[in-house]
């Protein structure tokens, strides 16, 4: 029997249907997302299932036994609430039934052939079984742990910010434990850690749960089904993102229609995604075999637990050689700055450097220096101490308040400001300002409309599709996902695959970052930022095992009392090897430089008739394998010399 049952549901706001005709079960255990465009109906649905939003037409039906709770992207509080009141006042209910069981088992040690006392214990202890509401001080805590509001439990939460409230509202709603939990957005404004506490917490739930969620390594975990809202009409899949795209390619053949730059969209999706999801999948294999492995290795020799520790912190470091003789434009060298806020270490000695056509994610988790250090880039902020040089280049950059847009502006009026209907681009070209934003999923009906008029997601369109209309050599991004649908966002990762110049950005979005990131900044601890090249996922999934590593091994019989969580000290550079890694680079770039003129001789006439084809053959070949043993040797140096400052943070 089904929990809910929709039956030719339809509902619409002036002449937009977003609901058409609608009829759909759901069941007990379904863990079911709901996808579509910004404005399609996701949130509707919710709202019509939770009575918030009256239906036009059609029956909604509920099981009468079954608890529902919803979280809203916008959760209201009482204001004279601190944060932990604000998480209590939502669980009143299983506080007091926590309060009375306790008090008739007290009853009952007196008066223990009590019939009537007896139905109300075993009343109570079955709804506290069946919502997991025991010890709920303890969970209450975990929770605002996870969360980090612990820092925030007796402050106002009305002084809060909006995305702390939001995790203030998913605490107290995951802690109810209803039968069927309507969670909108639930990863907005929490980081990568917090995303996977949810996720494993969710898995273990026994709640019906409906989402809706641009994060679609979330969607692939969570989601048993997934509903997508097109036009009104919803359209079924089974199983988790993975699922969903080759069922719906397997769709849109069985159309027949006129779908190729979708379909070529979508084929691109799906390679990439099974890429990960293979990658993913061996991942895991390979930590279960690990796990298993470390459990025996315990019981037998700790000190090959702390070898492995070492080997895998050895292995994450990995060396991209085009770092050492890239000879790209130098948009930024970074040297040992540092930065403080309110006595708070955010970035501590960090040195680099950014050249042009890099892709650099900003990752880590919430408050840790981020939009900090992206500040210092854009010359808001100065750092403490360090220096920085800056080339000669032009920067997009957007922000979560999208600062480049004035609400009083049309659409249009935001695309063309000197009148006319085309838009010039950087490259040359002059489209039809209703060509360029159809692109970006805007109706034509929606160029007359004032910015301010558009929704959150919208704004975050347009401010997305000005930049990409401007000439510029770095794009600088901060949570550039934040608000967008999947639609949106895949739009958004063709434009940055396809751009010319740099990219530099902030995100928690798993999926984004590995799809687009050739590099990270990890912010650790302390403000210490290391270079990864690495995918995000992958280096997650790493540190996770080294966690498990590093806690077994603290757990051993045989561990000392206080565990190091260093690694041993490597031996230093030589004198020698030190002026050998200085001098490399120099001739490493003489030697490419030599080639290409050898390479260039041999494709010249004159130039090959009178040096000889044989001679320059044998010298191409000699400067090349020369060219090959310098750069294996300035790696190994480089390689040796990052072993020894990671070693010694």
């Amino acid at each position: 029997m089904a929990l809910i049952t929709l039956q030719n549901v339809c509902k619409k706001y002036d002449t937009k249907v977003v609901l058409d005709d609608v009829s759909l079960n759901i069941h007990s255990g379904q863990k079911i997302a709901i996808l579509g465009q910004n404005g399609q109906g996701k949130t509707t649905l919710m709202n019509a299932i939770t009575k918030a939003v009256d239906i036009d037409s059609g029956e909604i039906s509920l099981d009468s036994s079954i608890t529902i709770e919803k979280l809203d992207q916008n959760p209201k509080f009482d204001d004279s609430h601190t944060v932990r009141q604000a998480i209590k006042s939502q669980l009143v209910d299983i506080s007091k039934a926590v309060q009375q069981y306790d008090e008739i088992s007290l009853q009952l040690s007196t008066d223990y052939e009590n019939k009537e006392l007896l139905a109300r214990h075993s009343q109570l202890g079955n709804f506290l079984d069946h919502i997991d509401g025991w010890d709920i001080e303890n969970k209450i805590q975990r929770v605002m742990m996870e969360f980090q509001l612990v820092q925030f439990q007796d402050k106002l939460v009305q002084t809060l910010s909006g995305g702390e409230q939001r995790r203030v509202g998913l605490s107290a709603v995951i802690l109810k434990n209803p039968d069927v939990l309507l969670l909108d957005e639930p990863t907005n404004h929490l980081d990568v850690y917090m995303v996977e506490y949810l996720e494993n917490y969710l898995l273990k739930s026994k709640s019906t749960i409906l989402f809706i969620s641009h994060d679609r390594y979330f969607i692939d975990s969570i989601a048993t089904n997934i509903y997508e809202i097109d036009e009104g009409r919803i359209q079924k899949y089974k199983g988790g993102y993975t699922e969903y795209l080759t069922q719906k390619e397997q769709l849109l053949n069985n159309m027949q229609k006129e779908q190729t730059n979708l379909q070529k969209r979508l084929k691109e999706e799906i390679l990439w995604m099974q890429k990960g999801v293979q990658a993913r999948r061996k991942r895991n294999e390979r930590r279960k075999k690990e796990y298993l492995q470390l459990k025996e290795f315990v019981k037998t020799n700790p000190s090959k637990i702390k070898k492995m520790a070492v080997d895998l912190q050895r292995e994450q470091r990995v060396f991209n050689g085009e770092k050492a003789i890239n000879k790209k434009k130098l948009l930024y060298n970074i040297k040992d700055i540092s930065k403080s806020i309110a006595d708070r270490q955010l970035i501590k000695n960090f040195t680099t450097t950014i050249r042009q056509k890099d892709c650099i994610a900003i990752v880590g988790p919430n408050g840790c220096g981020k939009s900090t250090l992206l500040n210092i880039l854009i010359d808001k902020l100065q750092p403490d101490s360090g220096s920085i040089k800056r080339g000669e280049f032009d920067i997009g950059y957007f922000d979560q308040n999208r600062q480049m847009l004035n609400d009083d502006d049309t659409l249009i009026e935001t695309f063309c400001p000197n009148g006319g209907e085309h838009i010039k681009l950087a490259d040359g070209r002059e489209p039809h300002v209703y060509g360029y934003l159809k692109g970006f999923l805007f109706d034509k009906g929606q160029l007359d409309k004032k910015i301010g008029a558009l929704s959150g997601g919208e704004k975050n369109r347009v401010a997305l599709a000005l930049l990409f209309t401007k000439k510029t050599q770095l794009l600088i991004l901060d949570e550039p996902t934040n608000d967008l649908d999947i639609p949106t966002i895949n739009i958004l990762e063709q434009y940055l695959c396809n751009y010319q110049g740099a990219i530099l950005f902030v995100s928690h979005d798993r999926y984004f970052v590995d799809k687009i990131a050739q590099k990270l900044f990890v912010f650790e601890n302390d403000g210490n930022i290391i270079e990864s090249y690495w995918e995000y996922s992958h280096y997650l999934s790493y540190q996770k095992s080294l966690t498990q590593i590093h806690d077994m091994d603290a757990h051993s019989p045989k561990a000392p009392k206080k565990m190091r969580d260093t690694v041993p000290k490597l031996p230093k550079l030589s004198y020698h090897d030190k002026k050998q890694l200085e001098s490399l680079p120099q001739i490493i770039e003489n030697l490419e430089q030599k080639i290409q003129l050898i390479q260039q001789c041999m494709q010249n006439k004159d130039c090959y008739e009178t040096k000889g084809l044989v001679q320059l053959s044998v010298e191409l070949d000699d400067t090349t394998k020369d060219y090959d043993k310098q750069v294996e040797r300035y790696l190994e140096l480089e390689q040796k010399r990052e072993d020894i400052e990671d070693a010694t943070r």
